[in-house]
């Protein structure tokens, strides 16, 4: 047990330092003109990333201010750790676990104007479907979404529900941002999955056009 929770200490710091230095073997293309112009005018965003792809972002968009929703599970503690490392503030909350005091939280931050970036299939799956918390964070707070994706040459896959991805040091990295997707304030409930479809499609979209990219 003492060993446990020495390691729950330890890992955010030695995870944090691992990734830096895998970071700066990397080599990467940022794909980021359709959030230039939100980023130029402070927009608040709701950036959406499928678990396995979180790895390299808080990394990249480090010290930027952006609000993320954390489980309240242990394994969400040490990720909590982690990112805040990086500059991120954590909520804490999921679909499982305190998901609307979460959710209400995030709307508050994204009211004050900062960016927030949610985890669509998050904490524990089904693997990339996108749960509808997205859409009613989009619908009552105004802000876009925006799906991102990161793919590598070469990676590692975890033997986990998401197929979690570590890319391997050396390999080309891309980082791409789709289109800013609008949910009206006023959608009803047929309206509301017709947009979560287009979300989750094109999160898809953009997750598989950035591993086409990274290998060729």
């Amino acid at each position: 047990m003492k060993a446990a929770r020495l390691w729950r200490k330890l890992a955010p710091a030695a995870g944090s330092w691992a990734l830096r230095l895998l970071a700066a073997t990397l080599r990467l293309r940022r794909e980021e003109k359709t959030v230039e112009p939100l980023w130029a005018a402070g927009a608040p965003t709701i950036y959406v990333v499928w678990h396995a792809r979180l790895l390299l972002l808080p990394y990249l968009y480090r010290r930027r201010g952006l609000r993320a929703l954390v489980s309240r599970s242990e394994d969400g503690s040490m990720i909590s750790d982690l990112v805040r490392r990086f500059g991120f503030v954590t909520v804490r909350g999921s679909s499982s676990r305190g998901g609307a005091g979460g959710l209400r939280a995030l709307a508050h931050a994204i009211g004050e104007g900062h960016g927030a970036v949610v985890v669509p299939d998050g904490p524990r799956g089904p693997r990339e479907v996108l749960k509808a918390g997205v859409v009613v964070l989009a619908r009552i707070t105004g802000a876009p979404v925006v799906p991102a994706a990161v793919g590598a040459s070469s990676e590692w896959r975890a033997r986990s529900w998401d197929e979690f991805r570590i890319p391997k040091p050396f390999s080309r990295c891309v980082v791409r941002f789709g289109e800013p997707i609008l949910v009206p304030r006023d959608i009803d409930t047929a309206g509301a999955e017709t947009v979560r479809r287009e979300i989750e499609s094109a999160l898809n979209a953009v997750t598989w056009q950035v591993d086409e990219e990274a290998r060729r």
